[in-house]
């Protein structure tokens, strides 16, 4: 029986990321000295340990499967993929980020599909004129659950595992505090039966804060 608790952390986890955003604030009036020297040494708060310069976000976007289908059942893809995640920097160019993902559901095979995971990768980042570009790799335990017909002969049930995680992307910064993101993903889900892992596609738009 696989065990879905990880999931029930992971959305207390995402919520905890949403009011984190909110402590740099008070942080900043409550301990401005320990702030100031921060800000001069360019190592701000993080909620990640061993990085600075913190930041969480939450991108939106539209996700496709690699996965197939039986012929004579529907094929959709899931409406949104929704992510938030938090990161920080290791050194100028390279950081860490922790993330919750979640797609679904798609209506396939006469069932649905459905998938969550959560995700750390390595970020680098570089200035590319007023914009940031950067590229993420990492490693994502993800979770599906599929029901479909009986007569399509799709594997049901739920799956747990680990698989790679990819990105490519740009962002721009309206101001020292806020930005938006534009970012191509894939994420590696395990399915139930014997199909192994499958791709998650997407391009989606996000809003940063950065502490």
């Amino acid at each position: 029986m696989k065990n879905p608790k990880p999931f029930r952390l992971a959305h207390a986890a995402a919520l905890s990321l949403l009011l984190a955003a909110a402590l740099p604030a008070h942080a900043q009036s409550s301990g401005s000295g320990m702030r100031a020297s921060a800000s001069a040494s360019n190592h701000g708060y993080s909620i990640l340990p061993y990085t600075r310069s913190g930041y969480v976000g939450i991108n939106l976007g539209k996700p496709e499967w690699s996965q197939g289908c039986v012929t004579g059942f529907g094929c959709g893809d899931a409406d949104v993929v929704g992510s938030i995640y938090t990161g920080g920097l290791i050194n100028d160019v390279i950081g860490a980020e922790l993330g919750y993902i979640n797609a679904g559901p798609a209506d396939r095979n006469g069932g649905r599909t459905r998938a969550q995971g959560v995700n750390l990768s390595l970020v680098a980042r570089v200035p590319v004129g007023g914009f940031n570009a950067y590229a993420k790799l990492g490693a994502l335990y993800g979770q599906t659950r599929v029901s479909a017909a009986f007569a399509s002969g799709v594997a049901t049930g739920r799956e747990t595992g680990w698989g790679a995680s990819y990105a490519l992307g740009a962002g721009y910064d309206f101001t020292p505090q806020m930005g938006v993101v534009l970012e191509w993903s894939r994420h590696e889900f395990r399915f139930p039966g014997a199909g192994g892992k499958q791709d998650l596609d997407s391009v989606s738009l996000g809003l940063v804060r950065r502490f």
